[in-house]
């Protein structure tokens, strides 16, 4: 908000020395001075504008792509390839309350950051809107030559236009290292963080996998400084760890050089009771909720991100996909997920509501 509101100033300042200059030489007339204050006004209502606050309405333009004519889409989130019967699912466009959302335009994307690197880092969500991103980059560019590295990081890059688009995959951001004990978390620690230096963009993301217990859980202890532990409260755990990258971004990251977002919390739809249908999950779900705001309101973990971004003195711009993605019961996987079996009701299908966030990353930029 500070970043916006310095911006309208600025603009502010620059009109008034225009009306200055202006009256030294002629007396400003009411014209001049309408088409001055329309300008500031349509200023403060863009930088003004919540992209995250509206609902979800049906838009025959979409989608911005077809899975079968993209070669980055992974059977896991390929839904109308795997026998995904409905289609409206494909149809919905985010429209913020306040504004209008500029249509993605993959050609000025690659345009605009000619000769640059992209990363996104995180879990298989970051995955999701990596491979949605690629795909609408290529929707606008068919034609493009491309490179694609499948290693880790696995990359892309538009080689007319020297863009490199990167996922580098890490559940936590912090290090899970193997000690004499087994599989330690370690909350202090993000080693990590050495391939992630040198970008002109990061897009965090973490929080799926620190509910996971069980046998999903990919660690045997958790470590906090020199303390070492069986278990901790999740929200602790994740409070403490994302504390730790924030202060990598503190220490590693220049605002000049590098654009700081982090990704928000993406959903899951497996408890029906959470939008008052409790007998129903995301499977057989059709289309979106109606309105603006979800029934069991936001998960607790967008509070630990919120508070975290908002102590750190570097600029991180908070993609707030949260409440909007929580309307979008309708857009996982569930039983069209490739090969994997079960319902998945955490992924979600492309194209489909990565594609919106990349639209929203796109707008913020």
């Amino acid at each position: 908000m500070g970043y916006h509101f310095q911006a309208f100033i600025s603009r502010f300042l620059q009109v008034l020395l225009v009306l200055l200059l202006l009256s030294l030489e002629q007396q400003v007339s009411a014209e001049q001075i309408y088409n001055v204050s329309t300008l500031l006004r349509g200023r403060k209502q863009v930088s003004g504008c919540n992209l995250f606050q509206g609902k979800w309405v049906l838009d025959p333009s979409y989608p911005f792509y077809d899975s079968s004519n993209c070669p980055f889409v992974e059977p896991e989130f390929d839904c109308q390839k795997y026998g995904r019967p409905d289609k409206q699912y494909l149809k919905y466009a985010w429209k913020p309350d306040s504004c209008d959302l500029p249509r993605f335009d993959g050609n000025q994307f690659l345009k605009r950051w000619s000769g640059k690197k992209i990363m996104l880092v995180g879990d298989s969500l970051s995955q999701n809107m990596w491979e949605s991103l690629l795909c609408m980059i290529y929707a606008s560019v068919p034609n493009a030559k491309y490179s694609w590295k499948k290693d880790l990081p696995s990359s892309v890059t538009f080689q007319d236009y020297g863009v490199t688009i990167l996922v580098y995959r890490t559940t936590f951001l912090v290090d899970l290292v193997k000690e004499d004990v087994g599989r330690v978390l370690n909350l202090g620690s993000i080693q990590g963080g050495n391939a992630w230096r040198g970008m002109d963009m990061l897009i965090f993301n973490t929080w799926h996998w620190w509910t996971h217990t069980g046998k999903s859980q990919p660690w045997d202890y958790i470590r906090d400084g020199a303390n070492l532990y069986k278990d901790m409260d999740r929200l602790t755990a994740f409070n403490k760890g994302l504390n730790t990258w924030a202060n990598w971004v503190e220490l590693n990251v220049d605002p000049t050089k590098t654009k700081v977002f982090f990704q928000g919390i993406s959903p899951t739809h497996y408890l029906g009771r959470e939008w008052n249908d409790p007998k129903k999950t995301c499977s057989g779900q059709a289309e979106p909720l109606s309105g603006s705001t979800y029934p069991a309101g936001a998960p607790p973990a967008t509070a630990v991100v919120n508070n975290v971004i908002s102590k750190i003195k570097k600029p991180v711009y908070l993609l707030d996909i949260t409440t909007l993605s929580q309307l979008r019961k309708d857009a996982h996987p569930s039983a069209y997920s490739g090969e994997h079996s079960g319902n998945d009701c955490s992924h979600w299908c492309l194209p489909g509501l990565p594609d919106t966030w990349n639209q929203l990353l796109y707008a913020a930029l």
